[in-house]
């Protein structure tokens, strides 16, 4: 393969806590898996990303690591962070013949300079020509099919893994904005807390993820779901089955979702008046995983009195905004949080 037949393509992520997107201009959607990178701990080697490295978690010897690097939508881990990119990166660009890409990421909105600069430096090392940040809310209004350069008002809230983000758009900027570190992680946290404490048993995140995306719920289902759950009985510590119910999961997390519609509800507080009735009009949108909580929507429109939409395809939102901004970067450059280029 000659070098000439190398084309530098331009390449949009989204950076998640739980999950890793990746979109390649006139590709789409390339790669979806999670944000675990497992590494040899005495040659400090990436031996898995992805789903065999979550697969790892919390089985691993002790001379496997097996991590999520990235914890509340920012980087935890600077360098297991560099070695799970480097890797995606190679991945992508060999698939797709890609030779030192312009790359766009999304990042929370309120994330610190120190961050920024962590999450550019860590994607130049990873192989970048040029590095761009837009923030998470900017880039799901955008990939939500949201007309962001109307003089009207927009609300998004993008419920993540890491990060809760909550941003009113206007004329191609974000007006208002609030970042809650309360999220997807934080809901697992609350369900393994809840059956340690109401059940006596320990689970893992990993299953912990899997009853919220099944029983998971913002109020009461018309039909209340059960679900097979199995974990370590924590007073003989063997092995033992329980069934969980939707109601018990309601109530697990219940403390948590009362925070993200406060932070709904904050934001709208301060939106400017002529904004807000636009945003009565057209209504709130939902996107991110935390999304898809059933009836999360309805509890949100009965406390705020507006209609509340679920984006279509809510867990790809941010990274179809990265594509579309960096399909037409010049016409959205004022999006952009930086423009940072290899030296």
């Amino acid at each position: 393969m000659s070098f000439l037949s190398f084309k530098s393509k331009d390449i949009g992520i989204d950076l998640g806590t739980a999950n890793i997107l990746v979109t390649v201009r006139g590709r789409g959607i390339i790669l979806r898996e999670p944000s675990v990178v497992a590494i040899d701990t005495k040659t400090g080697e990436v031996i898995a990303t992805g789903f065999e490295a979550k697969e790892m978690l919390g089985r691993t010897p002790k001379e496997i690591n097996a991590i999520r690097p990235l914890k509340d939508g920012v980087i935890a881990d600077f360098t297991a962070t560099k070695l799970l990119l480097k890797n995606i990166l190679v991945r992508v660009c060999k698939r797709y013949n890609v030779l030192r890409p312009r790359i766009l990421v999304g990042v929370p909105s309120g994330i610190t300079e120190v961050e920024e600069r962590a999450v550019e430096e860590t994607i130049i090392h990873a192989g970048a020509r040029e590095v761009y940040l837009i923030e998470e809310p900017m880039a799901a209004a955008i990939g939500a099919g949201i007309e962001i350069d109307e003089p009207s008002g927009n609300i998004i809230v993008d419920i993540g893994g890491g990060t809760t983000e909550v941003a009113v758009i206007s004329l191609g900027g974000i007006v208002i904005s609030n970042s809650l570190r309360v999220a997807g992680d934080e809901l697992d946290e609350d369900i393994i807390n809840y059956v340690k404490r109401e059940l006596n048993l320990a689970i893992g995140e990993t299953t912990a993820e899997q009853i919220k995306k099944e029983l998971g719920c913002a109020m009461p289902l018309m039909t209340q779901m059960t679900m097979e759950v199995k974990g370590r009985d924590l007073s003989t510590g063997l092995p033992r089955t329980i069934e969980l119910t939707s109601s018990q999961i309601e109530e697990a997390m219940k403390e948590s979702i009362e925070k993200i519609v406060e932070v709904v509800k904050n934001t709208l507080e301060k939106t400017p008046p002529e904004l807000a009735s636009d945003i009565m009009e057209k209504g709130i949108m939902l996107a991110g995983g935390g999304a898809l909580i059933k009836n999360l929507d309805k509890l949100i429109s009965i406390e705020t009195g507006m209609p509340v939409y679920v984006a279509e395809e809510p867990l790809d939102s941010v990274v179809r905004g990265t594509e579309k901004t960096i399909q037409d970067i010049e016409k959205l450059r004022k999006v952009l949080k930086n423009s940072r280029k290899r030296r």
